[in-house]
């Protein structure tokens, strides 16, 4: 399953590479800022849920970037509750060194890259770029 939207061009290609028969399926978080109410974790919104059950099933989670791992902590204990038989996740973008959550299931990660904002191949700038078949480093002033 892939968190949309910016995953989606990674897991695409994710998917034709797995050579063994699986299914794909969607879900899709909203993250807010921390503040007092919440005790300083970010507030974390349902906004697509997966339409298929999980349990007993190997689950993959497809990220485009793991960063701080709080929207991907809640992610993962939210699933863990449907009894999947495993659940692992890969990364196409880490950086590691901004987590705040330690264990974390990541097993498999692409690239750990600076903190710099990222463009094409799904990734965004207010809904433009995503087209791009690469990605790149977002530059405002080119």
């Amino acid at each position: 399953m892939a968190p949309l939207k910016a995953s989606l061009v990674f897991m695409a290609d994710l998917s034709r590479a797995i050579p063994i028969p699986h299914a794909v399926d969607f879900v899709e978080l909203a993250s807010y800022g921390t503040d007092a109410d919440t005790g300083g974790h970010a507030r974390i919104r349902l906004l697509k849920d997966l339409d298929e059950e999980i349990a007993h099933r190997h689950v993959l989670l497809v990220e485009d970037v793991v960063d701080t791992g709080l929207t991907l902590n809640y992610l993962c204990k939210t699933l863990a509750l449907r009894s999947p038989e495993s659940l692992a996740v890969v990364t196409l973008l880490d950086r590691p060194y901004r987590r705040l959550v330690e264990d974390l299931p990541v097993r498999y990660v692409g690239f750990t890259v600076p903190d710099e904002l990222f463009v094409g191949y799904g990734f965004d700038i207010s809904e433009r770029y995503r087209n791009l078949p690469d990605i790149h480093v977002w530059r405002p002033e080119v």
